[in-house]
């Protein structure tokens, strides 16, 4: 499986940029409590005093706006207001702004898109999150939303035929066995150590970091039942075996194909996130996205949303050819199922996550 994918670049009628308001109902919802939490937790004047200027935040995962912008002003605003009401106005330090996300997103993008009254210096900084991507103690506030359910690489178990995770003629866990299930949730637990373990050596001691995080109930994730979103990667997978009937692709390309991606559930999360000695959870909430009613209200807006996320990751393994194809199938086989586009069935949810970085011994 190919690394290093990203989400549909430019503006067009396809880009993530067009078609990303959930994941923008995901940052909206988030904002008052990262706003509380940096008005609660930051120690701005411990801060001010130990650590180097200017101030630095990051947001891991930023694919190409406009939602990265929006956090980040959320932010900046936020820490302004808490130094003004630290009796600090005058000490307002400049604001640098680090954007990350894979070497092959669309930075370009990225910066035409700038706002240009945005009151920080802005940097890219490209690179797997799972990894270190800043010196050590150099990070005052991270952020992430809607980019750790993305795993480095898909569970080498489901593309083996003697392992009894082999996930033949699926691309995702969603109705697969219970030993996929498995093995993608021991990837994304090894996975997200990596991106806390890495955060943690970016922070300076008493930084913070918000994360918004995809997930399941955890009702349903111990009763293995597949939720809608895993539903649509079902038929995703079976619109790929139709045209590997066709003599479009190759059969044997479909079985060895798996989404890296895996959706957990809050208990999976909290365990997680508490088990990290760097890192304290200062606060953990379940939220609702008001954008899903627009989104999932109709089959053409699902296979867009899905297409700007996945057709990089689809086109390095199958090439661009069939992905008109493929979408357009896609969206006749969700209209004849009414309750995958029924925004009332959508039972994913998000997880908002602030944690503090532990002073250092």
């Amino acid at each position: 499986m190919p690394q290093g994918y990203a989400m549909n670049g430019g503006n067009g009628p396809q880009s993530y940029a067009q078609n990303s308001s959930y994941q923008r109902g995901a940052v909206d919802v988030a904002k008052e409590l990262i706003k509380e939490e940096i008005d609660k937790e930051l120690d701005v004047k411990q801060l001010s005093s130990t650590s180097v200027h200017p101030f630095r935040i990051a947001d891991f995962g930023c694919s190409t706006g406009p939602n990265t912008f929006v956090a980040m002003k959320v932010i900046r605003e936020a820490l302004e207001e808490k130094l003004r009401k630290e009796g600090l106005a005058s000490e307002v330090p400049e604001f640098q702004v680090f954007f990350n996300d894979h070497i092959s997103n669309d930075f370009n993008t990225l910066f035409a898109s700038l706002p240009p009254e945005r009151h920080y210096l802005a940097a890219g900084v490209p690179g797997d999150f799972h990894k270190v991507l800043l010196p050590k103690a150099s990070l005052h506030f991270a952020h992430s939303s809607c980019s750790l359910h993305w795993l480095s690489d898909v569970p080498k178990e489901v593309t083996d035929n003697t392992s009894p995770a082999w996930n033949k003629g699926k691309i995702h866990h969603g109705g697969a066995k219970k030993k996929v299930l498995e093995v993608y949730a021991s990837q994304f637990a090894n996975d997200l150590e990596s991106f806390l373990n890495a955060r943690a050596h970016e922070l300076v001691d008493g930084g913070l970091m918000a994360l918004v995080i995809p997930a399941v109930p955890d009702a349903i994730r111990e009763s293995q039942t597949t939720i809608v979103t895993e539903k649509e990667f079902e038929v995703l997978g079976s619109c790929l075996m139709d045209l590997a009937k066709k003599g479009l692709v190759d059969e044997l390309k479909v079985n060895m194909f798996n989404l890296p991606l895996y959706l957990p559930s809050p208990n999976e999360i909290k365990t997680l996130m508490k088990a990290n000695e760097h890192l304290n959870v200062q606060r953990m909430e379940i939220l609702s996205i008001p954008g899903k009613h627009v989104v999932f209200s109709n089959p053409s807006g699902i296979a867009l949303y899905l297409r700007a996320a996945l057709e990089g990751l689809l086109e390095k393994q199958f090439g661009s050819d069939i992905m008109d194809e493929l979408f357009e199938l896609f969206t006749q086989k969700l209209a004849e199922s009414s309750s995958l586009f029924n925004p009332e069935n959508q039972d994913m949810v998000v997880i908002f996550v602030l944690l503090k970085r532990k002073l250092r011994t």
